[in-house]
């Protein structure tokens, strides 16, 4: 690994948008030996350099910053019409108004690269795309290490230039980290786990790999490092963390017996996600368009409502394959934890 100096466990805390990664995590497990990440994904630029800053207070470790790259996926109108009709009783039921389309749908991309590169953290990682040349040049000469995410060999080769590739298999919670929402990742439409993925990329490419998706475990971690990958990331295991910010019904439904299972989903946000199976993912996965982030800011208030109201089957409940191992272990605990003798 090139520029910042890496770890010295290999262990990498998922940045998870929209909640659970906060200073008080990504500080946590850098201090612990492990890499933490925040997310700037939903936050303005402001918000962004706050938590750097609030991260930097809180240690010296290196750590990570992640960029959602702008959407390439145009949305249907109509369909987005017509899964806004279908959510007006739920905002109806909940007394809130469903949320307006976004000003924009590149989540100020420009603006948040341009207030990095003023001093950017140790890593920058990218999310739905790979950063131009410009962009991954401009970021090598201020000293941080380029990561993209990737679901595919496909897109493994078109981030050749990056410092190193996370990749993302099937398993892993959350938002897919494609490219491309609507093209598939295979040919035959499936996407790869995590295991497969990291065999053939690591076949064609002599890039450092982050393997990520369904991690839980000292075994599984040891698992994808004899499998070619540098380190583990893991993003579920740390949600029920003290130090996360994720929502309490969202921690609490990690541990609930009640939910026996995830599914991908784009009721949501728009955009395929991975999440535990609840009322509202069965009720309206079938009919949620590929519109992203439009249907994030569609059912804001109902999530924000639902999470007030302590109601896990109106929210997001991210979660990767592996969520019934999560524990409410400190941050620095887990980091130990899952690091394996080797």
């Amino acid at each position: 690994m090139t520029h910042a100096p890496w770890p010295e466990r290999p262990i990498v805390q998922a940045p998870m948008a929209g909640g659970p990664s906060t200073p008080r995590l990504a500080a946590a497990v850098s201090d612990a030996g492990g890499l933490g990440f925040l997310a700037a994904g939903y936050r303005t630029p402001d918000a962004m350099l706050a938590d750097i800053a609030a991260t930097r207070a809180l240690t010296s470790r290196p750590f990570g910053m992640n960029l959602f790259m702008p959407s390439l996926d145009e949305p249907d109108p109509a369909a987005v019409a017509a899964y806004r009709d279908r959510l007006v009783p739920e905002a109806e039921r909940l007394g809130v108004a469903l949320g307006p389309p976004p000003a924009a749908r590149d989540d100020a991309y420009e603006a948040k690269v341009a207030a990095l590169l003023d001093d950017p953290p140790a890593f920058v990682s990218f999310t739905f795309g790979c950063p131009s040349p410009r962009v991954i040049r401009a970021f090598r000469n201020r000293g941080a290490v380029v990561v993209v995410t990737v679901t595919s060999v496909d897109e493994a080769l078109r981030s050749s230039g990056a410092d190193a590739l996370c990749l993302q298999g099937a398993e892993a919670g959350g938002h897919r980290g494609s490219f491309s929402d609507t093209a598939s990742d295979t040919a035959s439409g499936a996407p790869l786990p995590l295991r497969d993925l990291l065999a053939a990329v690591r076949a064609m490419t002599p890039q450092p790999l982050i393997a990520a998706g369904g991690l839980a475990t000292a075994a599984d971690v040891a698992d994808v490092l004899a499998a070619g990958a540098f380190a583990a990331q893991l993003g579920t295991a740390f949600v029920r963390c003290p130090e996360s910010g994720a929502s309490d019904v969202h921690k609490a439904a990690l541990g609930d017996p009640r939910f026996t299972s995830t599914a991908m989903t784009r009721a949501f946000s728009g955009r395929l996600a991975r999440g535990l199976v609840n009322r509202f993912l069965t009720d309206h996965t079938a009919h949620a368009p590929a519109a992203y982030p439009d249907v994030h800011y569609m059912t804001a208030p109902l999530r924000k409502a639902s999470a007030a109201q302590g109601d896990p089957d109106g929210i997001n409940l991210w979660a990767g394959e592996s969520y019934q191992s999560t524990t409410e272990a400190p941050a620095a605990r887990l980091v130990h934890d899952l690091t394996p003798t080797l």
